[in-house]
């Protein structure tokens, strides 16, 4: 398979006008991706005590052990492996 001459630069091929392409909306998805994603920003200082993920998973769980929200008293009802009703 040969690859053609591509060409690097930063500006659009002339087939491309701007007007065709609409309104450009800063943040136009932002709030959906920020409803649909579970990531978390940590603190400077917070994020030094946790060097990656595991850390910070592991002492959360500990977190919920000792509120005994890992095993609610009727665990057999809860599909849920955290059930953070306490």
């Amino acid at each position: 398979m040969k690859k053609g001459n591509l060409d690097m630069s930063d500006e659009p091929r002339p087939e491309y006008i701007r007007s065709d392409l609409g309104e450009i909306i800063r943040g136009k998805y932002a709030n959906r991706i920020k409803e649909e994603t579970n990531v978390v920003f940590l603190e400077p200082d917070v994020a030094e005590a946790f060097p990656n993920d595991k850390s910070v998973n592991k002492a959360l769980r500990y977190l919920l052990e000792g509120a005994n929200c890992l095993n609610p008293p009727d665990a057999t009802l809860h599909r849920t492996p955290l059930s953070l009703r306490c």
